[in-house]
């Protein structure tokens, strides 16, 4: 078999009856077979899979087991020469699914390789990024892509080829099997965020090499997933800590002194916003909130 589509699910039936549709609709020339793994949902997202798509392998787990061991379970029974994962916020568009497997045909060194994220406007997402740097904690992210572009490839630039990115964002991304065998399955020790940069990280250690393909082109409606408030930054800084202490140990305390003092300083700016609009403006608010819970999640030692 091509490909095994594999898509994680927690309690969004819409959005993946949605990605359903589009996988069946868009993936054409191909052999596929399509994995949903449930993580629990309690919103009727089984029965709605069972009753309009009884050709896809449903398997449901008790509980919400995370994104890397959810996947996992897949990996074990998959049947394709590669997997695409893809979050149930997502649309494929025609011809995405096929250019993406063309290129890993071609290109038998390469282990991962994505497409160009869209929001619903079509303006582009940020669809791989850059390995943890401590530059981009000192200064501005943005800012050393733009001063950078070719040490830190970006979504402002308009690429019409493939480019060796150091990782793809986890929405939607296609992996060699043989790849995924030769280093082992995502670390479970991530609940969500980072694994998929942990996981190109070794594929890049044994020598497998990241691609970014622009022809291919994918909706997501980023943040539908696991929504954008406290509770996902700090999901996300969580397992920012687990890749930085893995992988750069004898840097670590720096990296993290570091991401508190810019948490604090983001903070009391929003706080000082806040109280130059007199509290009125909406989206400082939340700024703030998220920035004040993850202060005090740190003044608790990041549990």
């Amino acid at each position: 078999m091509d490909l095994s589509v594999i898509i994680v699910n927690w309690n969004r039936k819409d959005l993946l009856l949605n990605c359903l549709s589009s996988v069946f609709k868009n993936i054409s020339g191909l052999s596929f077979e399509v994995i949903v793994v449930d993580n629990g949902s309690d919103d009727g997202s089984p029965s709605a899979v069972r009753e309009k798509y009884p050709e896809v392998i449903l398997i449901e787990n008790r509980e919400n087991l995370g994104f890397a061991k959810a996947n996992n379970i897949a990996f074990r029974i998959m049947k394709g020469r590669y997997a695409l994962l893809l979050n149930n916020d997502c649309i494929l568009k025609k011809g995405s699914v096929e250019a993406l497997y063309r290129f890993m045909e071609e290109n038998p060194d390469v282990g991962i390789c994505c497409g160009q994220l869209l929001n619903p406007d079509g303006s582009k997402q940020n669809s791989f990024s850059s390995f943890p740097n401590l530059l981009f904690y000192l200064t501005n992210e943005s800012l050393m892509k733009i001063l950078f572009p070719k040490r830190f490839p970006s979504k402002y630039i308009d690429y019409r080829s493939p480019i060796e990115v150091d990782s793809c964002i986890g929405a939607c991304m296609m992996i060699r099997k043989e790849a995924l065998d030769s280093v082992g399955y995502f670390d479970e020790d991530y609940f969500f965020f980072f694994e998929e940069t942990d996981l190109a990280y070794r594929m890049k250690k044994k020598g497998w090499k990241v691609f970014f393909v622009p022809s291919a082109q994918i909706y997501h409606l980023q943040g539908k997933t696991v929504g954008s408030g406290s509770g996902a930054r700090i999901l996300f800084y969580r397992s920012r800590y687990t890749f930085l202490k893995k992988h750069y140990p004898e840097r670590y305390w720096i990296y993290k002194a570091v991401i508190f003092s810019r948490v604090f300083f983001n903070m009391i700016l929003n706080l000082f916003g806040l109280a130059f609009t007199f509290g009125m403006k909406e989206s400082i608010k939340e700024k703030f909130i998220r920035y004040k819970d993850l202060f005090i999640w740190h003044l608790k030692g990041c549990p």
